[in-house]
């Protein structure tokens, strides 16, 4: 079956599919995350895999909107350890680095090292698309941020390892498909909504969660982009859209919401 992610072979979504849907797995990169939508959304791979947030630079902003625009479910969640290594060219030595490239993401995750050591920074489509990037481009004074794995598949050295600034780095990639899951009866479930502009909307939207015991796992919000200073909020709950008390809740938001969109109910990992 083949499985559509960002990046290029050796990225970290790359591990996400391998990870969730097993080694017979076919992964096929896409450059942007848009592109994994449309892939999905066109029928051309039956499910894709996008990360949402990082546990030390948090969410991954431009996916929750893609979640708007597309109209797709999440039918699983993934958890990965990022292991980030520094990687150069063979030639390359320690003291000869410059300049680091590598995905916003993991170089923010690695931002006192690199200050430690004053380099230059350079954002590049994806971690394991910057080695590409300074082998391809012989960049003997420059390194990359990214995967032991990815080292390996582009013939690089890794001259250091473990150079998070926490190493409790781990990503939440969400899975893409038409259909979500059935209960499994240890489930969670994603939605978006946009709260009326009234006194008190927000807090009785989560008090119908709160009355029924339902424990919300996660809360973020985005502008709407169409009005300002108005949001849309994306929650996570424990539990699957079809259970009775859930259901309830689901069907209680659409009083205080002007907007309401369920993503999908898949089984819950983290």
């Amino acid at each position: 079956m083949k499985v559509t992610y960002q990046g290029e072979t050796g990225a970290y979504g790359e591990m996400a599919v391998y990870k969730f849907f097993g080694n017979k797995t076919e992964p096929v990169p896409c450059k942007d995350f848009r592109d994994v939508f449309e892939s999905v959304k066109n029928n051309e791979v039956p499910n894709g895999v996008v990360p949402i947030e990082n546990s030390i630079e948090g969410s991954v902003n431009q996916n929750y909107d893609h979640f708007i625009n597309y109209n797709l479910k999440v039918c699983g969640e993934v958890a990965i350890k990022l292991a980030h290594v520094l990687i150069t060219n063979p030639q390359t030595k320690f003291e000869d680095i410059q300049t680091v490239y590598s995905h916003p993401q993991a170089i923010g995750q690695c931002r006192k090292y690199l200050e430690k050591h004053k380099w230059e920074t350079i954002p590049a489509y994806d971690t394991a698309g910057s080695v590409k990037i300074i082998k391809g481009k012989q960049l003997f004074s420059a390194a990359a941020i990214a995967s032991e794995k990815a080292a390996d598949i582009y013939n690089m050295k890794i001259v250091a390892r473990d150079i998070a600034d926490n190493l409790y780095n781990y990503t939440r990639f969400l899975v893409l498909s038409h259909e979500d899951t059935a209960p499994t009866g240890d489930d969670k479930t994603s939605v978006i909504f946009s709260a009326k502009h009234a006194s008190g909307s927000l807090y009785n939207v989560l008090g119908e969660f709160a009355t029924r015991n339902i424990n919300l796992t996660r809360i973020e919000s985005r502008p709407t982009k169409t009005t300002a200073w108005q949001y849309n909020f994306y929650l996570d709950f424990e539990g699957h859209r079809t259970e009775k008390r859930c259901a309830e809740a689901l069907q209680a938001l659409e009083k205080y919401a002007t907007f309401v969109k369920i993503l999908g109910s898949y089984p819950r990992v983290i």
